[in-house]
């Protein structure tokens, strides 16, 4: 017994060298074609220092009602082009690029909580609320903006008029389970982080194509729009620290708190966040307005864009 016992201390030795030692062999070779931020931003980029971070962000039309624009996982100001003018007839919009996306700055060292996580991200949205003068803003978030949107909400509900959520993720995609988490922050994982969010990269085609009703619909410009991002320097390593500090939202258990107007948006044909999903939040949602709009999958804001103006032009109407 004595000598199986050995054995197996033995072989549970060897394996955790192994884990400790092999994750520094893996060669994690630079980013190839890199450019600066310079080379992406449109005339009407602008940039501004919110906390800390330098954040991308875009302007359109002008009026006291103010909207603010939070995209979903691997998107950007881009995500907003086709619906950013018919906003813009009901008063100032304002989309930016959140951490670890766009051309938002992705730092890599802080002081303190990262920049990356939810409290943080939610910080951002006051913060450059009120850099910009803004007392109450509606929020429209799409997937994981969707998440942060509703967050503000309930952390700072004095400054949201109303919430516009478009797919939100709600009940799942918190990012990794707690058993593992605390294995990412380690220093084997990040040597090979980097490696892992490339594969964001190697299957965004995949994803995008996923994540509409009719993948035929997308055309060479919108996959360039995704992509352009992930030719700025430091990219993988930005969303790697986003994937680290990711956690579950609790928002599932808390529904019931949200006592301003909320429009849920959905298509029919939602395969990233099960159309079933945005249903069932709209119903635990006290007073929550539904609109589903058929033959549309994940991004209706993108795809579907006049079924989805028309059902926040019905929403806005309904306010007082």
């Amino acid at each position: 017994m004595k000598k199986i016992l050995r054995g197996l201390g033995i072989v549970l030795a060897v394996i955790l060298i192994l884990a400790l030692i092999v994750p520094f062999l893996i060669p994690v070779p630079p980013l190839e074609n890199t450019v600066t931020v310079e080379t992406l931003t449109d005339e009407d980029s602008k940039f501004m220092d919110v906390n800390g971070v330098n954040v991308h962000y875009k302007t359109y039309g002008e009026g006291q009602k103010t909207f603010i624009l939070l995209h979903g996982f691997g998107a950007s100001i881009f995500s907003w082009r086709e619906v950013t003018a018919p906003l813009a007839e009901f008063g100032t919009v304002i989309a930016y690029d959140r951490p670890a996306f766009g051309l938002t700055e992705r730092p890599l060292a802080w002081e303190g909580e990262s920049p990356y996580s939810q409290d943080a991200q939610v910080e951002l949205v006051i913060g450059l609320m009120d850099a910009l003068g803004i007392e109450k803003a509606t929020l429209v978030g799409n997937s994981a903006g969707g998440t942060i949107a509703m967050l503000t909400a309930l952390q700072h509900p004095e400054r949201i008029e109303s919430l516009i959520l478009v797919d939100p993720a709600v009940y799942a995609g918190g990012g990794a389970p707690a058993w593992i988490r605390p294995l990412l922050g380690t220093p084997q994982m990040d040597h090979v982080g980097p490696l892992i969010a490339r594969q964001l990269q190697a299957q965004g085609t995949e994803f995008l194509k996923t994540a509409w009703h009719d993948p035929n619909k997308i055309t060479p410009e919108i996959f360039k729009g995704y992509q352009e991002p992930l030719q700025v320097e430091n990219w993988d390593k930005a969303l790697w620290e986003l994937t680290v500090s990711s956690r579950e939202s609790g928002l599932s258990e808390r529904l019931g708190e949200f006592n301003l107007p909320v429009l849920v948006i959905t298509g029919d044909d939602d395969r990233i966040v099960p159309t079933e999903q945005s249903l069932k939040l709209a119903g635990e949602i006290p007073n929550a307005d539904l609109a589903v709009i058929p033959q549309c999958g994940h991004l209706p804001h993108e795809e579907c864009p006049s079924d989805f103006m028309q059902a926040v032009k019905i929403f806005l109407n309904e306010q007082p």
